[in-house]
């Protein structure tokens, strides 16, 4: 089976070229390198993996058959898409229409990385995937939301029209190793300020919840999805709701930082609450997270230990992180 994957040297997409290649799959690895990086992907020797440096938005030729197309590249942090917002809208755009295209010249089945983020800051809780979203297009945040909405739109246009077999995963917050530690989002900020003893930044008062699934739950989840015969959306993600603040509070807990915790303006837009409801997932493809938070935050740590010259020490009960992640009490102790 041969599999294209866009965006495959970014967090998610590098950790599914690592599950689809140990499952036998070749693999088409297709990045620009705005946000994906060499180095999540520069373990990989297989030789059943290619690696192509292409902007997606342009149109993409391949020789031979494919079973699969995936679609993962995209700005995906605020920091990233607020960069980015023009590129942002084209890889929702232009990049999904192009890989749409390679989808159905090949007779392959399409899944669409698609986000939280299409509900907006919602009116309701948990947010199931019938519910439309509330979502401010013109604000500085529409230009990834509205991005996931068109890609959602045109994947379901394809469906109908052409008969093409498509899949959408609405992918909620997802943590892990190979985050970066400049991404702006509340893990790795969190735990880059602690491990280096500096204050960890909480914007508005904390109180606004967020749902955080861990990497090897979230790739189970979409492997599941690309291989059944679903095509409506599906949420992917931890049903725990956890406010920002309790978060913060057990990074500083685990690393046994003696970093402060200081509030910050609170960004436009930043949505209030976010929980999936996941019975789709559960019912459909018999998927819910295994890992929980603290264990899964515990292996996150130790690969970042590596990388933020910790001054912390560890709380010394955290398993040994996979996916190359150092054992965390050796790794924030250094050699």
């Amino acid at each position: 089976m041969r599999a294209v994957l866009t965006g495959g040297a970014g967090f998610i997409g590098s950790h599914l070229c690592d599950r689809l290649l140990a499952e036998g799959y070749e693999v088409v690895c297709v990045d620009n390198l705005l946000t994906g990086r060499r180095e999540n992907i520069a373990h990989i020797t297989d030789p059943r993996f290619t690696f192509l440096q292409h902007d997606i938005t342009t149109p993409l030729f391949l020789d031979g058959p494919v079973d699969f197309v995936l679609h993962f590249a995209s700005a995906a942090s605020p920091v990233d898409y607020l960069t980015h917002p023009i590129k942002t809208l084209k890889a929702g755009a232009l990049g999904t229409w192009v890989t749409l295209g390679l989808a159905k010249a090949k007779g392959a089945r399409f899944l669409l990385a698609s986000t939280s983020e299409v509900y907006g800051d919602p009116q309701v809780t948990p947010q199931g995937e019938d519910y439309w979203g509330h979502v401010n297009p013109v604000g500085p945040r529409g230009c990834y939301d509205e991005a996931k909405r068109f890609a959602e739109a045109i994947t379901m246009a394809y469906h109908r029209a052409h008969g093409l077999d498509t899949a959408i995963a609405r992918i909620f917050n997802c943590y892990g190793p190979r985050m970066r530690p400049d991404d702006g989002r509340a893990i790795p900020t969190f735990l880059t300020q602690a491990l280096r003893g500096e204050p960890l930044t909480v914007h508005g008062d904390g109180t606004q919840t967020r749902s955080f699934c861990y990497i090897d739950d979230m790739v189970e989840g979409i492997v599941r999805l690309m291989r059944s015969d679903v095509h409506a959306p599906v949420n992917l993600g931890n049903p725990e709701e956890i406010r920002v603040i309790d978060v913060a509070h057990r990074i500083v807990e685990l690393t046994r930082s003696r970093s402060p915790i200081v509030l910050a303006p609170r960004p436009q837009d930043d949505p209030t609450r976010r929980c999936p409801d996941i019975t789709r997932a559960r019912t459909l493809l018999g998927w819910e997270p295994r890992v929980p938070l603290r264990d899964g935050l515990a292996r996150t740590t130790g690969w970042f230990a590596t990388r933020a010259g910790a001054r912390a020490e560890p709380s010394g009960d955290e398993p040994r992180a996979d996916h190359g992640a150092v054992d965390a009490r050796r790794a924030m102790r250094g050699p």
